[in-house]
C-alpha cells in the first residue's frame, strides 16, 4: 500500500496509464466493456484511459470531484502540517512546468496556471496534452465520443479543488485566479477538440453535484445517483 501511495505523488501519470491499459487489455473479463470510476485525481487519470485506450471498451465512465483542466493551489494536501504537501507546494511555486518536476511530481502534470497560459500549454507533460491544448489528436476525441455516457460529480463545498468548476470542465479565465469559465464557455467546447460538444448535444453528458465537501457523499445518495450508471 506503501508504494501505491507514493506512486500517486512521484509516478509519471502517462506511465500510470499506459500500465492500467496493458492490465486492462489482459483481463478477459473486461473484454465485453466495463465501467469505470474514477476518484479525485483518478478521474482525469481513467479518462486519459479512455482517451488513450479503446480496447477493451470502457462503456460509461463516472469522474469525482476530478480536476478535468487541472488545478491552482494544493490545499487540504492531506494538511498544512504534512511534510510532503508542503514541499510539493514549494516545488510547484520554484517551477511546475520543469522537465524534472514534470516528470516526477504527479500533481505538477495536473498543475494549471491561468496566470502562465502559454507556459502551461507548452510544457503540461499530461493535462494539455489529453485536453488537445497543443494539437488535435483524433483517436482522443474518437474514443472519448464511443462512451455511452461520461457522468461528472461536483462538490459543492469543495474545499480541495481550486478551483471547483475543473470538476466539470470549467477554470479560471486567463490572466487572472478570481473568476472563472464554464465548460460551455471553454475553447475546449466551442471547437469541439475532444468531442464534448457533440456528446453533451446527444445527451452523453451528466452534470451531477453533491452539496459536500471533496468526495463526501452518502451511501443512499451512491446508490441512487451512480448505481443506475454501472448497470
Amino acid at each position: 500500500m506503501a508504494w501505491e501511495i507514493e506512486n500517486s505523488y512521484f509516478m509519471n501519470v502517462n506511465h500510470q496509464v499506459e500500465m492500467v491499459c496493458n492490465i486492462l487489455s489482459k483481463d478477459k473479463k473486461l473484454q465485453n466493456g466495463y465501467n469505470a470510476m474514477g476518484f479525485s485525481q483518478g478521474g482525469q487519470f481513467i479518462r486519459a484511459v479512455a482517451q488513450r485506450c479503446p480496447s477493451p471498451a470502457m462503456k460509461n465512465l463516472i469522474t469525482f470531484g476530478a480536476q478535468h483542466q487541472g488545478v491552482y493551489g494544493l490545499p487540504h494536501c492531506p494538511g498544512e502540517s504534512s511534510h510532503i504537501c508542503n514541499w510539493i507546494r514549494k516545488m510547484l511555486n520554484l517551477g511546475a512546468y520543469s522537465s524534472p518536476i514534470q516528470q516526477h511530481l504527479v500533481q505538477a502534470e495536473y498543475w494549471h496556471d491561468p496566470l502562465n497560459e502559454d507556459l502551461y500549454r507548452n510544457n503540461s507533460i499530461f493535462l494539455a496534452e489529453i485536453n488537445q491544448e497543443r494539437r488535435i489528436n483524433e483517436s482522443y476525441k474518437e474514443n472519448l465520443m464511443k462512451l455511452n455516457k461520461f457522468v461528472m460529480v461536483k462538490f459543492l463545498k469543495d474545499l480541495t479543488v481550486d478551483p471547483v468548476d475543473s470538476e466539470w470542465f470549467g477554470f479560471y479565465k486567463a490572466g487572472q485566479a478570481k473568476d472563472t469559465y464554464s465548460l460551455q464557455e471553454s475553447v475546449l467546447y466551442q471547437e469541439d477538440r475532444l468531442g464534448l460538444k457533440a456528446m453533451d448535444e446527444a445527451g452523453k453528458l451528466e452534470f451531477l453535484t453533491v452539496d459536500g465537501d471533496h468526495l463526501q457523499f452518502s451511501k443512499e445518495w451512491f446508490i441512487n445517483n451512480i448505481v443506475p450508471y454501472l448497470k
